[in-house]
């Protein structure tokens, strides 16, 4: 499965998918429109938009990947990695397509420009909605055939038409009345509505500046959650065997672990930007001292106890 089919997973769920060293797509969610010119409603939705600024590793997507191929962290990284270089150098001559996200295109200054997809709405409160035209109410040819009514069959200012009015010009007048007043309150209908979606088009494009600047992101849940009767089980306690600055040696360091029957794992990154491998991890303080002093026994020195939450 390609990267865009992952990041399209995640902008089901999370109002932005950063890609490390690329950029990240931030979703802005808009109501309902109606198209005066077309007469096409449609869907409330999820905008997309891009914004290269957004291109430090927060660890979303890493994790999703390495979840979903069954993977380690590192290995998920390399696979985005290889992704993106591939992205970029199909810019360096082309429009990059992303399916059912969007299409980017580097211009001469070296921006790129995001023009995104409409064929997925992301908003799953909308699931099932589409778009659809409904007729417009043509008044102006009403108002044409009562004016017909009226030039085939003046009305004669008789004596007799005064005491009495034909019954069709009275009903060719009130249809008349209630047309001008029917299209005076549409025309205000329009007026207003137009007003109301300026407003709301001003105010999600603030939104949308805002969340981008302050690139702070408030993540949902929106899917449905299985609940499973499972206690939750954390291990506070890492004996840790070393901390690498290259992937491929803490990877290494792990199957050697695993192969001499520790239940060895990857903690990830510290600050350092360094890569940890612990020989095992445990819940309560005391187990993870004894098996650290039997450790530095028999295998290291250079063993040391991490308390940290994974």
């Amino acid at each position: 499965m390609s990267l865009a089919n992952y990041i399209s997973d995640l902008l089901y769920r999370y109002e932005c998918v950063i890609i490390p060293n690329f950029g990240g797509f931030v979703t802005n969610e808009i109501s309902a429109k109606v198209n005066h010119y077309t007469h096409t409603f449609q869907a409330p939705s999820k905008e997309i938009s891009f914004n290269s600024q957004l291109g430090k590793n927060d660890g979303l997507l890493a994790n999703y990947v390495a979840t979903c191929k069954e993977i380690s962290y590192e290995k998920a990284l390399s696979f985005i990695d290889k992704e993106v270089n591939d992205w970029n150098t199909t810019l360096a001559y082309d429009e990059l397509e992303i399916e059912n996200i969007g299409s980017l295109t580097l211009t001469k200054d070296g921006n790129l420009i995001f023009e995104p997809s409409t064929s997925i709405n992301y908003l799953t409160s909308s699931f099932g909605l589409s778009s659809y035209i409904s007729p417009a109410v043509k008044r102006i040819a009403y108002k044409e055939k009562v004016q017909q009514l009226k030039t085939v069959a003046p009305v004669i200012p008789s004596e007799e038409n005064k005491r009495k009015t034909p019954v069709f010009i009275k009903y060719a007048a009130t249809a008349a009345i209630i047309f001008a007043l029917g299209s005076f309150g549409w025309n205000q209908y329009q007026k207003m509505e137009y007003s109301n979606l300026v407003a709301k088009a001003e105010k999600q494009q603030q939104q949308v500046e805002k969340t981008i600047q302050e690139a702070t992101f408030v993540i949902k849940n929106p899917l449905p959650t299985i609940t499973l009767n499972i206690a939750k089980e954390t291990y506070n306690f890492h004996i840790v065997a070393g901390a690498f600055r290259e992937p491929e040696n803490a990877e290494k360091k792990l199957q050697q672990l695993i192969k001499n029957g520790y239940n060895a794992r990857i903690l990830g990154i510290n600050k350092w930007n360094l890569t940890q491998v612990s020989y095992g991890s445990f819940h309560s303080k005391s187990e993870a001292l004894n098996e650290l002093k039997f450790i530095k026994k028999t295998k290291s020195e250079d063993a040391w106890l991490l308390v940290k939450e994974y």
